[in-house]
């Protein structure tokens, strides 16, 4: 589905991401991981068309996704959340999930069922008039995903969804992933909550300092020697 080819990043002197290829097939999960700083929201990033690849190619489908814009590699059929959750804090619930589908075709009343069919599939219905900025964090990360759902992507991006969330939301959430994965969606998934992870991840790719240190399964990369030294030191 997806397929990075010797992606580099570079912000000046500084070489955020260096030439890391990998890819994401049909229905699975590619786990990112490594320590702060290591590259992997700088991916997404340039995944998603927040930045611009300095060297390299990025197709998805087919379709170098290198110079498009936000909006268009989401038509594409990659959504996006992010480690800090972009909502409009002073529209509803159900005004945020809409605001993705506000030139789709279907009628308003179409859109509002399936945006408040989402919401109750996470308990949040009740709450669908409040104002997204009376949600707590790992709500609003909630909302965030279901906003993300209204164009029914095939890729989805999830930047930390597990950080800071209460233990309930996150077995929500990781319910959510797995509901979505039996559809056949793909992810793409940063976290520092390596128990989910493992879990989640048939593959996991690990950085450090911008580059990969290695790469595999859980097994793999439980017992590398490079990816212990990268988060534990020597």
């Amino acid at each position: 589905m997806l397929e990075v080819n010797a992606l580099r990043k570079v912000f000046g002197g500084l070489v955020a991401v260096d030439t890391i290829s990998f890819t994401v097939p049909e229905n699975s999960i590619l786990g990112l991981i490594g320590v702060n700083g290591s590259g992997k929201t700088t991916i997404m990033n340039c995944i998603n068309g927040i930045y611009d690849a300095t060297e390299g190619a990025i197709n998805f489908r087919g379709t170098n996704l290198v110079g498009k814009k936000p909006y268009e590699i989401a038509r594409l059929g990659i959504g996006r959340t992010f480690q800090v959750p972009r909502l409009f804090r002073r529209l509803t619930l159900t005004e945020n999930l809409m605001v993705p589908v506000l030139e789709d075709s279907r009628s308003n009343a179409e859109l509002t069922e399936k945006a408040n069919a989402l919401l109750a599939e996470v308990d949040l219905y009740r709450i669908r008039d409040n104002h997204a900025e009376e949600l707590s964090g790992g709500q609003q990360k909630l909302v965030e995903l279901l906003r993300v759902m209204m164009l029914n992507p095939d890729l989805i991006l999830l930047d930390e969804p597990f950080a800071g969330v209460h233990p309930n939301l996150c077995k929500v959430f990781l319910d959510q992933i797995l509901k979505l994965k039996d559809a056949g969606k793909s992810f793409i998934l940063v976290s520092h909550d390596l128990t989910s992870v493992y879990s989640l991840s048939e593959h996991l790719l690990v950085l450090n300092q911008g580059k990969k240190i290695a790469e595999g399964n859980a097994a793999d990369i439980q017992h590398n020697p490079d990816v212990i030294e990268a988060f534990l030191g020597r």
